[in-house]
């Protein structure tokens, strides 16, 4: 992830002078400089572009360069917008159009027209927002001192989800077996997926993963389980167990490694040769960045990677997650949070525990090992990607994640309890309303508005649900969004 960078593109034209323009090229250099200091990523001066020429040269040397992952532009002074118009049209990039200007204060004894003529951005920033808009072409907007936190947060963030773009461009989820038996939420067009998103889904059998296991060595094993006793709390007495999760987990990321790939889905319906589904296993390697989804469930586990990788420190906070039941009683509803075996680490309160137990479902023919523990409190949000048939939907709900109210001493599985926007039940309604699924990718790091930039960046549908998002007002959005995505 550190290899990512941004491209400062600054706006201006040949009118004002070779000495203006030097000024111009200075003032960029040293924004670039100052930006790169405070930002997750590093942001490059490029050019000062004064002609078409220039535009479109940067732009296709973007639209080819790996390590750019976005373009931020800004115009110091006046920058005639058609000489935009076609660098921006072919830009497959993502753009931040950032409105600012080198001075925070009007200077009252030195402002003259010499200042004037250098310092246009009010004017610049205009000009160039309606090239953007003109193009309808995906951009964020972000209006601010450059210098000021506030403004400087706002393109972190953006940042962020651009790398998200990055990432879910080069996605790609290897699939252990198909998704689980008529389960309709966990399908979706393949074929779509890879136009839109970029993402590459395919399947290895689940004898493949077996002859992998069964070349996995002891050394190896005993490597991975010092790992886990330095890392969790050792709750069992059933080693064999562990170190079979052990094996399951080298013999995955090698197959992944070795293929690219950053997220995998597996099914307890098919555990052909295994003893036990990988829980710890999979677990840990969502710890270390890969994205998971139950079930089959390919969407959900490309999108907990991206959402990882656009956390802090390009692994987050992000994990893996299914609705299991719900609090109904007044004054304390809440949406209990687990799954079977799967939850990632990053989310838990506490150091977690691996536990051994029955699992009494699939066709395991050993107690699983698996991390059991609490999540954390704390704001989040939680992200279902589904498929409408024609084009893809982003559903997004704010939560408040609680240090849940009961101990389920019987449960062991680890589980997060929130309390979903605006509450539990209209939350449901609203989450129902907009098809969103029973799995979820559920974060602390990754904001709505990240999400919201991501799926703008990406082209296809957003849904919000908020504190303040009623099932009526949900229902006349959806109805509007139908007929306005149907129409693109």
């Amino acid at each position: 992830m550190s290899n990512y960078e941004f491209w400062f593109v600054v706006g201006s034209q040949f009118l004002y002078g070779p000495e203006v323009l030097a000024t111009v090229d200075t003032r960029a250099k040293e924004m670039a400089e100052e930006l790169s200091k405070v930002l997750p990523y590093p942001v490059v001066d490029k050019v000062t572009a004064k002609t078409h020429k220039e535009v479109c040269d940067v732009v296709r040397e973007a639209n080819y360069q790996e390590q750019c992952a976005g373009i931020i532009t800004w115009c110091h002074t006046f920058s005639p917008s058609k000489m935009w118009l076609n660098g921006l049209k072919d830009l497959n990039k993502p753009w931040c159009h950032f409105a600012t200007q080198y001075n925070e204060a009007i200077p009252n004894e030195e402002i003259d027209m010499d200042f004037m003529n250098l310092n246009q951005a009010a004017h610049g920033d205009r000009e160039h927002g309606f090239a953007g808009a003109r193009l309808r072409k995906p951009r964020k907007v972000i209006a601010g001192f450059w210098k000021d936190e506030k403004a400087q947060k706002k393109i972190g963030d953006w940042m962020k989800a651009a790398v998200g773009v990055s990432v879910s461009k080069s996605m790609k989820v290897m699939r252990f077996g198909d998704n689980m038996r008529e389960v309709a939420v966990t399908e979706g067009d393949k074929i779509e997926a890879q136009t839109q998103l970029g993402w590459q889904v395919n399947t290895w059998a689940t004898g493949d993963l077996v002859k992998a296991m069964n070349e996995v060595t002891d050394a190896e094993i005993e490597a991975l389980y010092a790992e886990y006793c330095s890392l969790y709390d050792i709750a069992t007495d059933n080693i064999d167990a562990i170190k079979y999760q052990a094996r399951e987990e080298i013999a995955m990321k090698k197959m992944m490694d070795a293929e690219g790939c950053k997220a995998f889905s597996n099914t307890f319906q098919d555990l052909y040769g295994m003893e036990q589904l990988p829980g710890l296993a999979s677990q840990h390697l969502m710890s270390l960045g890969y994205g998971y989804g139950g079930e089959g469930d390919w969407k959900v586990s490309a999108m907990t990677a991206i959402m990882k990788a656009m956390g802090e420190g390009g692994n987050g906070a992000s994990a893996f997650m299914e609705d299991y039941t719900y609090n109904l009683v007044d004054g304390q509803e809440y949406s209990l949070g687990a799954h079977m075996l799967e939850v990632c680490p990053s989310l838990a309160s506490s150091k977690p525990r691996i536990e051994t137990h029955h699992l009494g479902i699939g066709m395991n023919e050993k107690d699983p090992a698996r991390l059991v523990f609490e999540g954390k409190e704390g704001k989040g949000i939680v992200v279902s990607l589904i498929d409408m048939g024609g084009r893809l939907r982003l559903i997004c709900q704010d939560i408040e994640a609680v240090k849940p109210i009961l101990p389920m001493p019987n449960l062991p599985v680890a589980r997060v309890m929130w309390r979903a926007m605006p509450d539990l039940l209209t939350g449901v309604e609203c989450w129902i309303l907009a098809g969103g699924a029973h799995h979820t990718v559920l974060s602390y790091d990754v904001s709505a508005e990240q999400m919201r930039d991501w799926a703008r960046m990406m082209e296809i549908e957003f849904v919000h649900i908020t504190k303040d998002t009623t099932p009526e007002k949900l229902e006349d959005e959806l109805f509007l969004k139908d007929i306005a995505w149907k129409l693109r």
